[in-house]
Order: C-alpha cells, then structure tokens, then sequence
C-alpha cells in the first residue's frame, strides 16, 4: 500500500510502488537545497464550510514553473493535509494561462548534478506521493499547458478537470531525462502501458479531448467559467460528511493498490465506526421509506 505513516515513524519516507523507501534525511537535504532557490510560491486556502481545499500554484512569469522555494512550499502543504481530517475535496490549480511548465529553470541550473537531482527527485516523490495517498479526494485543474514536470503534477491528484485550452506534454525525454516526480508511475497507472509509454516516448501534445479518449483526463470544462464550473463539479461530490467522503476515497485507493483480501479487510474497518454513526443514525432519523 502507498503509506507513510509507518515508515515515517521509522526514520523512512515512502518514494512509490514496491517497497523503495529513502532516508527522510536526504528529503531534509533536499529541503535545505531548494528552499532558497527561485521565487513564486503555492498557496492554500481551506474553507472550513465547504471543508474543500484549493492548492494554488502562483508564478505566472515564469509560466508556473516549480521554484526551489515552490517545492517545498507545496511539501509542507501536502504535510498539513495529511494531518488535516476535516477536508473533503483537495483542488490543484494555477494562476495565469499555463498550469505548470515544469522545473524553473534557475533551479534546475542550480542543482544540476547527479547528487542534487537524487535529492530534489526524493522530495518531490515523497511530496507528490503524499498528495497522491490523501484520505481526502483531490482534482487538478489543467488551465492551459502542462509540460514536463507539470504533466507529472496532474498525475498526482485522482480526478482531472481540463479546459479546452488544456494539454499536457511529457517532454523529459528531450531534456536527456526521465520522470524525476513519479509521473511515469502514476501515468501507467492511470492509461494502458503502450499508450504511457507511447506518451513518453514520443514527448507528444495531449490535447483535452484525446485526454478523455485514454482515461488521463475526466471532464472538460469552458475556460472562461472553469472556476464556477470545478466549484460546482466539487459541491456535487463533497455532499456527504467528510468521513463518509474521505472513506470511499480509502476504499477505492486500497481497491487500486491492495491485494483483493486486504482491500475487502480495510473496507470492512472503513465501514464499521460509520454504521450506527452520528450521520448514519440521522439517516435513519428521517421520514425515509423503501422504494
């Protein structure tokens, strides 16, 4: 299962599917490195009514692109929502006309060597992971381009929203790299084998409607009301309590990522505390009949 708690607690940090853990001190190093490096910043804004939660990528000059700084901004924002029960939805989206350009390039000058790139990689695996694993279902918004390490971002939430000005492009391959944030991962899991291999090989633009064709987008929304339209996409699907939200979201990710026995097992543990709960009792309360 993708955890971190346990490893963690042990001095490891989980870095993706199959058992390979790394040193929460290299992500400390990683901190240290990169927190000084670039501008923009990624915000978070919590309604507590609503209980939704909007991460907001913020450096449009630079179309985007994950500062340094930005990195571990985004890290400690994934931090608090793990610790956070009360949000039901987690929103992942950007200022201005792009979503995400991938790397800054000052950063990526500054750190551009084998050692330094293990490190900024180790952290953003654990970040995105982190993002990833939420109990609390999350959605990105693609406004416009995502490239490189911005096409791995959109991997990293369950749902994604493109306009029809969105796109996404995994060019790493004409940088002379790989995925550094997981992206590879999470894109064959999310489309079949051929096609993400096809996608990052080929470095190709996938256009919002050839997005929803291959399973790596979900709906298309208008540009110019794509704020009011995730909003209402959001409020259709955060009607239950956040215990209820946040435990289909359990439910579905051990489907996803468990052996069948163990999935049914952590379904069953999911399900016992919410029968005869608060909302379930208030359920039952009501003047409801068969139909």
């Amino acid at each position: 299962m993708l955890c971190v708690g346990v490893a963690a607690r042990r001095g490891w940090a989980w870095m993706g599917v199959g058992g390979r853990l790394c040193s929460t001190s290299m992500i400390e190093e990683g901190r240290e490195k990169l927190k000084e490096l670039g501008e923009g910043e990624v915000t978070l804004e919590k309604d507590g009514e609503s209980g939704v939660a909007t991460i907001t990528l913020r450096n449009a000059k630079r179309r985007n692109a994950l500062s340094g700084r930005m990195m571990v901004q985004l890290a400690d924002i994934t931090h608090t929502l793990s610790a956070c029960q009360d949000t039901k939805i987690v929103t992942l989206q950007a200022d201005g006309e792009y979503f995400c350009s991938g790397g800054d390039l000052t950063t990526v000058r500054a750190i551009c060597n084998p050692r330094d790139g293990l490190l900024m990689s180790t952290l953003m695996h654990d970040t995105l992971t982190r993002l990833h694993t939420l109990t609390a279902p999350s959605v990105c918004l693609v406004h416009g381009p995502a490239i490189g390490g911005g096409a791995e971002l959109t991997t990293a939430t369950d749902f994604r929203i493109f306009t029809e000005t969105g796109n996404i492009s995994f060019v790493q391959g004409s940088m002379g790299v790989v995925t550094g944030w997981g992206g590879g991962t999470r894109l064959t899991r999310l489309v079949h084998y051929p096609t993400a291999l096809d996608l990052l090989l080929t470095g190709r633009k996938i256009e919002a409607e050839e997005a929803i064709k291959i399973g790596l987008a979900d709906f298309i929304v208008d540009s110019e009301t794509r704020f009011a339209a995730v909003g209402e996409w959001v409020k259709v699907r955060s009607g239950h309590v956040g215990e209820v939200v946040r435990g289909f979201k359990t439910i579905t990710m051990g489907a996803r990522d468990l052996p069948a026995g163990e999935s049914l097992a952590e379904e069953r543990g999911v399900f016992s505390p919410l029968w005869g709960g608060p909302a379930n009792l208030k359920a039952l309360g009501k003047n409801i009949k068969h139909r």
